[in-house]
């Protein structure tokens, strides 16, 4: 059974992105640009919401490097009800429920599902307990003014395990956790 994995790059505010942040919030060295490299190699198939896929389609021609262009030949699915059409070559656009459709799809056989940046994606597939790994690449910085798209709003309570950790370029933190269920202290008749 495919698992089903965020990939997030992410400030120690966990804060998606910055109003006036470089691409990696400008923390690409070797060994990350080399990391991300190998991840992408590894068998995969990636989920994206219509946000995401706009954004990254949209990025100037000079900021469209191999990586991006590995990206856009990477099997896997765009979910979105408005769009008609999607131009990389990699990606089945989906109009149909997304839940369902992952949910199928984890019962299926296959390579791993990645979840490209979209925090809706994220949100919806952990509310519905699809969610079996989270990886931040936390790069070292806060953005409390220029920061947007708070990681975690929306979620619910939940408790992560540290699954693997490992520092890139010696400054870049990747952390791997898994729902671990409630937090210390939850209940489940407590009322918010």
């Amino acid at each position: 059974m495919p698992e089903v994995i965020s990939e997030l790059i992410v400030t120690l505010d966990m804060k998606a992105r910055g109003e006036r942040s470089p691409g990696y919030y400008g923390y690409m060295g070797p060994e990350l640009a080399d990391y991300f490299k190998k991840m992408s190699a590894q068998p995969h198939r990636t989920l994206m919401g219509r946000k995401t896929y706009e954004v990254l389609n949209d990025l100037p021609e000079d900021a469209k490097d191999d990586g991006w262009r590995r990206t856009t030949e990477q099997p896997g699915y765009l979910f979105s009800r408005t769009l008609k059409k999607v131009e990389w070559p990699g990606l089945e656009l989906v109009s149909e429920e997304m839940v369902e459709f992952v949910r199928k799809l984890k019962r299926g056989a296959g390579p791993e599902l990645r979840i490209l940046g979209s925090l809706s994606v994220i949100r919806q597939l952990a509310a519905a307990k699809l969610l079996d790994a989270v990886r931040l690449a936390v790069c070292p910085l806060v953005l409390p003014v220029s920061g947007i798209e708070p990681v975690f709003d929306g979620w619910e309570d939940t408790g992560l395990q540290l699954a693997s950790h490992k520092l890139i370029d010696k400054r870049v933190l990747v952390l791997e956790y898994r729902p671990a269920g409630a937090p210390p202290g939850a209940s489940d008749d407590a009322t918010a």
